[in-house]
């Protein structure tokens, strides 16, 4: 019964983290983000790709996100390009993912 307890507890303690990484996505996404992706609110960003599509392009660093965000939004380049943003894309892609178009989940942004 302890075990099935603390089986439990670290599942919910795992769900909360990745859930945290998808927030922190969120909030990158829209304060560095959104303005060079042409104002398109998180909802419409999210929903451009399924979640496997999106897993595609965060894989490698993000370097098929880097590849075609940059050249659809050619002004993005400077901060999809930036290494501080590294670490940062990851958690955009795990907003991304968490909220791709068949994931089932909206975001609470605009």
């Amino acid at each position: 019964m302890k075990k099935l307890i603390m089986l439990v507890v670290a599942a919910a303690l795992t769900a909360s983290m990745a859930q945290a990484d998808a927030k922190t996505g969120q909030k990158v996404y829209l304060k560095t983000l959104k303005a060079k992706f042409g104002n398109m609110n998180g909802t419409k960003f999210a929903a451009e790709h399924t979640v496997a599509e999106w897993e595609e392009l965060f894989a490698n660093d993000a370097a098929g996100f880097v590849k075609e965000y940059g050249e659809r939004f050619p002004a993005a380049v400077p901060v999809l390009s930036n290494p501080s943003m590294k670490e940062k894309l990851q958690d955009v892609g795990d907003f991304a993912k968490e909220y791709g178009s068949d994931s089932g989940n909206v975001p609470s942004c605009g």
